[in-house]
């Protein structure tokens, strides 16, 4: 795996590697000068000294990295750098692998920089275009924090130096907002803890108060939780992808942290008990529904990078149920028997949330997939509740048209089964998403004009996350989007560009999404999205990610930080700063 290199005891390969690409690594912004009302970059004469780094240093656990693109040993000239070159290659769409490397991020459009005259600072993977490996949207330094006392000190001197600051743990983002050109990189990723109770008391609860609960580190990610409790025999509620490398305790959990059993159990902001994290000021802090009360409702769904630096989540545990899998693969015969067949998709969706399904679809013009999962759902039951699509998307599809019911014995075994993936690698892609909710209320009323919507798009994929126990919270219980309660799944659409496609390509490809999601805005209940899963160019990404609960998270921001030090791309208390974050407007 490639590791970013440290200020110290690097071996020589790697040391020749960057001095090769000190060049690159040393470009920056045409700024020499800040003020007050700018963060501090990386280059300018505000940024602090080796010297002064050094004395960060020698208060952490591990050496400061300097997190480079992953595919920057492929431009190395030392021979002895070609199995790094190989074995980043070989991991370009493997998202654990991606993970693990401070420089890398889930989608590698957010490891490219746009300058203003539209030049594209990027290292790909495709050398053969030419070129050098430029820093990009890498932060060109950081902390590898494992442990809440690393989080402290880096949060303080960022804090002191007043440096733009960027929160990392897997990179798994669409809105790129763990990544930040010449900023400052804490990370999360190695911070690994799990814990089980049987009787899990937040603080300052009462004494009757007990939970069965998992507390995770926040560098955990799905695939270990889920791991750890199949073999405590217990289930948590989180997000499944690819290799599950989405990580369970920072930014998944604060944007809403979607599942397909959230029809059964909830979101995971109905799920957590309990947070820890740096705040601003550098306190180690608590917030539940006992201990900052306030802090926690904010906690759950106003946004990743916002409020503080989580340390541990705890959830609520579940009993391990059996789950019935439905599939279906449909080629329909006209654009007739789409719309038919769409259309009874989108209707036989509230029927589903009553019985609390959940699951994930694609959908073209002419195609359909679906992998649906009904917890604790016999095959009878299941087999009537899904037989009157089943039955209609057989008339309306060609010959070899597949519907099936499997069972399985858990979730965990769920995991095991070969589902391909219509859409082709879930990471290392240049993709950006937008996103709307669909509500109950729409596809129970507006099946038909949400079909012929849907249709008239190339591609779209609906996460079936909502619904049953979703609608049943409180919409004031936490700072998510209260539209949400009123959601039966998640439809979202993508543009993707190439390595080494122009500026102008890329702004073209952003321009249909934006035009595209106009489309789409037709199915959605005041322009609802989820903001894990969205696009950087919303119209209004308050009303869009927050709708009318902004106002009170953005209130919440401001109290427990003051300055900004944590401030993201279209996150609350972001529109008050410059388009990157960098300078107060």
């Amino acid at each position: 795996m490639t590791k970013a290199t440290t200020l110290e005891k690097s071996p020589t390969s790697i040391m020749k590697s960057l001095k090769a690409l000190l060049p690159l690594l040393f470009l920056s912004q045409a700024v020499v000068s800040n003020s007050n009302s700018c963060k501090c970059l990386y280059g300018q004469s505000c940024w602090p000294s080796s010297d002064t780094f050094n004395s960060l240093a020698s208060k952490l656990s591990q050496p400061l990295i300097r997190p480079l693109p992953p595919a920057s040993p492929c431009y190395s000239l030392i021979p002895e750098d070609a199995p790094a070159c190989s074995e980043a290659q070989a991991n370009a769409h493997n998202g654990t692998w991606r993970s693990g490397v401070p420089g890398a991020y889930e989608n590698s459009n957010f490891e490219a920089y746009i300058f203003p005259n539209n030049t594209v600072s990027a290292c790909y993977f495709n050398t053969t275009l030419g070129g050098t490996c430029g820093q990009g949207s890498v932060p060109p330094l950081g902390v590898d924090a494992r442990s809440p006392e690393d989080i402290q000190a880096a949060v303080n001197f960022a804090r002191e130096h007043n440096l733009k600051l960027v929160v990392k743990n897997t990179g798994h983002d669409y809105l790129g907002r763990s990544a930040a050109r010449d900023a400052f990189m804490i990370w999360t990723h190695h911070m690994k803890s799990i814990d089980f109770h049987d009787d899990f008391a937040p603080e300052g609860a009462p004494d009757t108060e007990k939970h069965e609960a998992v507390t995770l580190g926040a560098g955990v990610q799905w695939s270990e939780a889920y791991a750890a409790a199949a073999a405590q025999n217990k289930y948590v509620v989180g997000g499944i992808s690819d290799t599950g490398s989405v990580g369970a305790a920072g930014g998944w959990i604060l944007g809403g942290g979607h599942s397909a059993f959230s029809g059964k159990f909830g979101l995971g902001v109905d799920n957590v008990l309990q947070f820890t994290l740096v705040n601003a000021k550098g306190e180690h802090v608590t917030a539940n529904a006992h201990t900052n009360p306030t802090l926690f409702w904010a906690l759950r769904g106003g946004g990743g990078g916002t409020f503080g630096i989580t340390t541990t989540v705890t959830y609520r545990t579940h009993p391990i149920v059996p789950v019935t899998v439905a599939l279906a693969s449909v080629n329909f015969t006209s654009p007739d028997a789409a719309q038919r067949g769409i259309t009874e998709y989108i209707h036989t969706h509230v029927t589903l949330s009553d019985n609390q399904w959940g699951g994930y679809s694609f959908l073209t013009n002419s195609t359909l997939f679906f992998g649906y999962f009904a917890p604790n759902v016999s095959l009878p039951d299941a087999n009537a509740t899904i037989t009157p699509l089943f039955d209609v998307l057989k008339e309306v599809g060609e010959e070899g048209t597949v519907t099936q019911l499997i069972p399985v014995e858990s979730f965990y075994a769920l995991l095991n089964l070969q589902v391909p993936n219509p859409a082709g690698p879930q990471v290392g892609n240049k993709v950006e998403l937008s996103s709307r909710l669909l509500s109950r209320d729409t596809a129970l009323n507006r099946a038909e004009e949400t079909a012929r919507t849907l249709l008239s798009l190339d591609f779209v994929a609906i996460n079936y996350v909502g619904g049953g126990a979703v609608l049943q919270a409180d919409p004031e219980s936490a700072g998510l989007n209260p539209a949400w309660r009123n959601a039966l799944a998640q439809v979202y659409i993508a543009e993707d560009w190439q390595d080494g496609d122009s500026a102008d390509t890329i702004h073209a490809a952003q321009q249909r999404l934006r035009e595209n999601t106009a489309i789409l805005d037709r199915i959605s209940t005041d322009s609802a999205a989820y903001l894990n899963e969205a696009s950087l160019h919303e119209v209004d990404f308050k009303k869009a990610f927050w709708g009318p609960h902004y106002n009170r998270l953005k209130k919440i921001k401001n109290s427990v930080d003051p300055t900004g030090l944590f401030v993201v791309p279209r996150g609350v208390g972001s529109d008050d700063w410059d388009e990157e974050v960098v300078c107060r407007v």
